[in-house]
């Protein structure tokens, strides 16, 4: 039964590592081909895209790899596993936090429009990204210089924090600052603009362009608002487990069951698999970005040129075949003689 579950969660580990390469690839590639798309928060979102995207090319990989071959022997003091943990959390705590604060991008462009340019600028924006990879660049270091530890887990197959008594200040505190106000921040601004999108539904708005002004239905924000709330049970459903797991494990010193905790990983390992897509499906305007790169690398591709080209042949010989054949019947009619009437019989 170990191995049954030891090899389905490797086979879940490979399923979400190509996810996450997929998505965050299609998500970068989108982002570089379309340049209205490369707003002030750019870099926030080169930042969680990268990172999950180098989460699904390392720390996923190494999940299922030894959950498959279990190396015994694996050392927790050693270099290779201190560096995958220092990796592990680095990656995780940026991917979350530039999450967060694009989701703060979108909620003052949406609830401070008036004064949105001056409070969202281009230099506040990479002062902003610049704090984010520090503060995760600190936290990740704090275990090398002896405040926590990274130990190998037997039963997440990974490197990561040790979640016991001794680290039991490290994990608070980088489960506070880290995860917790990071998710709460994210949940209560998605909460506050749906709560702005169902007064807008109530009483109806207008809005405007140079041309003219159109009326936006209420379908139009309660579309948004599914949204929303599909993105905040998505973060909720892939971390609280991995929050509860892990708090239990350091305030009890118990060790939680193996399965709980392999589940738990990979449903935070598999938000980074779901970031780019979420990102990429639910807005209006990536959507059709994607739209738009698809129809342009068809238009590239030498298969589909080959087969366009030979579409436009055979039209053109179809075409050809049609007006000979009407040009025919048009001048065997045109070159028949007319037909003499005929003479009545006498009686």
């Amino acid at each position: 039964m170990a191995d049954a579950l030891s090899t389905l969660y490797a086979a879940l580990m490979v399923l979400s590592s190509m996810v996450s390469i997929c998505g965050n690839l299609l998500l970068l590639v989108v982002l570089l081909l379309n340049k209205e798309l490369q707003s002030d928060t750019l870099g926030l979102t080169l930042s969680f895209s990268l990172s999950d995207l180098a989460l699904g090319l390392s720390t996923i990989p190494i999940g299922a790899y030894n959950s498959l071959f279990q190396p015994a022997g694996y050392s927790s003091k050693g270099a290779f596993c201190q560096g995958s943990g220092f990796i592990f959390l680095l990656l995780q705590t940026a991917s979350l936090h530039s999450l967060t604060w694009a989701t703060i991008y979108k909620f003052t462009e949406i609830c401070f429009a008036l004064s949105f340019n001056s409070i969202w600028t281009a230099g506040r924006s990479r002062v902003v990204l610049v704090v984010v990879w520090l503060f995760c660049l600190v936290s990740a270091t704090m275990p090398l210089l002896g405040f926590g530890s990274y130990t190998y887990s037997e039963s997440r197959f990974l490197c990561s924090p040790s979640f016991t008594l001794e680290n039991r200040y490290f994990v608070l505190l980088w489960m506070g600052v880290g995860i917790i106000v990071p998710i709460l921040t994210m949940c209560s601004l998605y909460g506050y603009i749906i709560y702005v999108a169902r007064k807008q539904a109530r009483r109806g708005t207008f809005m405007c362009n140079e041309l003219h002004c159109f009326y936006v239905p209420a379908s139009n924000y309660l579309r948004s608002s599914i949204v929303m709330v599909a993105t905040s049970v998505c973060l909720l459903v892939c971390w609280l487990p991995y929050i509860s797991v892990c708090l239990y494990e350091t305030v009890s010193g118990q060790q939680s069951p193996a399965v709980t905790a392999a589940v738990s990983v990979w449903l935070v390992l598999t938000s980074a698999a779901l970031n780019p897509w979420i990102t990429c499906m639910t807005q209006t305007r990536y959507r059709a970005a994607v739209r738009r790169s698809f129809r342009s690398f068809i238009q590239r591709c030498p298969c589909s040129g080959m087969f366009l080209k030979s579409c436009s042949q055979s039209s053109a010989l179809h075409l050809h075949a049609t007006n000979r054949i009407s040009t025919t019947t048009t001048s065997t009619t045109a070159t028949r003689p007319p037909s003499s009437p005929k003479t009545p019989t006498p009686p």
